[in-house]
Parts: structure tokens; sequence; C-alpha cells
């Protein structure tokens, strides 16, 4: 009968822990599987099958152990990869939940809320719609098989150890942020544009008829006029959406090392 010493047994648990802690950290913040309405133990087993599916194709790691220094810093080093790379595409998401708040205020639904599935908190009604939208754009490109196979390619171009990410890498992480902005107003700005337009339709009519009501007429031909530009919207909305996601999983392969 084999024996077994302690040292062996720690370093086959690391062999699968570390990887779990960046899979699992992953999926508790991007979308789709982070939602609020995903149960954390789902996202739990789900890391777990997840692993020990890609436990073969991840390399080796030698001379770590869990109780060690390194093994602790490696630990926390591998949930920081997780978080980052699972946030870095959660943004997008929020950029067309901040392009529809945008539009929304243009048009007199700013306070039209609705409860966000993801988060499980009140957002705009469009910007919810929008994001619904992108989920299901989302889905029907297998995004979220390209996301595990961009985290799976990780542990190749950053593989598990005390290193983590480079002090280049952080900043570029920190500099994503303005993406979300950036990608918002790109999604908002055809609306926001034939909104300006009408608004400033509107400004001259009040300087030519004064007596006119703008209070009643304006705020129901605005909303019309609003859901019009939306409905005609639709396909340029898809086009910035789709391109936010190129550039998300652009990205994620350069924070990863995948070539």
């Amino acid at each position: 009968m084999p024996v077994y010493d302690y040292s062996q047994i720690e370093g086959w648990i690391g062999l699968a822990f570390w990887p779990f802690l960046r899979i699992g950290a992953c999926l508790m913040v991007a979308p789709l599987f982070g939602a609020s309405y995903v149960p954390p133990r789902v996202r739990i087993v789900l890391a777990g099958a997840l692993t020990l599916v890609a436990l073969p194709m991840i390399p080796r790691v030698d001379g770590l152990t869990l109780l060690s220094a390194d093994g602790v810093i490696t630990t926390v080093q591998q949930m920081i990869v997780g978080v980052a790379m699972g946030f870095a595409l959660q943004l997008m998401f929020d950029a067309l939940n901040l392009g529809g708040q945008l539009l929304a205020n243009g048009m007199g639904l700013g306070l039209a809320f609705n409860i966000d599935p993801l988060r499980g908190v009140e957002t705009p009604a469009l910007g919810q719609l929008y994001v619904v939208l992108g989920t299901l754009t989302f889905i029907a490109l297998d995004g979220h098989v390209a996301l595990i196979e961009t985290l799976v390619a990780s542990f190749h171009g950053l593989p598990v150890g005390p290193a983590g990410f480079s002090p280049q890498a952080l900043q570029s992480l920190a500099d994503w942020g303005n993406q979300m902005f950036l990608g918002a107003v790109r999604i908002a700005l055809p609306g926001m544009t034939a909104l300006l337009v009408i608004n400033l339709a509107f400004g001259v009519t009040s300087r030519a008829a004064p007596s006119l009501n703008l209070f009643a007429v304006g705020l129901p031909v605005t909303l019309v006029f609003g859901l019009v530009v939306i409905w005609l919207g639709l396909p340029s909305m898809q086009t910035g959406w789709l391109e936010l996601l190129n550039s998300a999983f652009g990205f994620l392969h350069a924070l990863g090392g995948v070539g």
C-alpha cells in the first residue's frame, strides 16, 4: 500500500486550489455568472467543475506549498487576477446601463426605474433594456465560452505564482475604467444627438410662440420621439456593443498574457 507524506498531499491540493481560486474569483464578479440570481453555491460548483476540466491544460506549479509565505501570496494574487479579469468585462455591461441612463434623462424617463437582475438594485428602465439586449447578444455570440477560454489560457501567459500582475498591467487595469464612460457615450451618442435636435426645435418654438405651454406639449413629444430614436438606433447600439466586446476581450488577452 503506497504511503504519501504531508508535502506530497499539500502539493497535490495546491495544483487544483490556486486555479480554482482564480476561476472562482472571476466567476463571482463576471457578467452573467456573477448575477444576483445565480446562487453562490452554483458558482462554486461551476468553478470546481471548470477547474477539473482545465486542470490537465494548466502548467504544473513546482516548489510552492500552501502554508508557506509564497503560498499565501500566491493565494492572494490568484484572487486578484480572477477578480480583475471578471471586473474588466463587467465594466462593459455597466457601460450599457450608463448609456441607457443618459438617454433616459434626455427623453424624460429618468424616473422610470426597474430592478436589475444582474445586480439586484434599481436601475433606469432604459438602461435595463440595453443590458438585457446586450446580455442576449453576449450569450448568442458565445461570449461566456470566450471568457472561460481566455481565463484558462491566462494560466500560460500569467502562470500561478507569487508574481501576479506587473506594475504596467495594474496601471492599464486602472486606466481601463475610462472605457465604461467612453462606451456609454458611444452607445448613447446617436440618440442623444437626435434628442438634442428635438430640444433645439422646442427652444425655437418657444421663442416664436411664447404663449405655448411647452411643459405640457414638450414632454409627450420628446418621449414619443425618444422611443422612435431608440427603436431606430438599436442596430447602431448593437454595433457599438460588439466593438466594446472586442476591445474588452482584447484587453483581457493583454492582461492575461494570452497570445
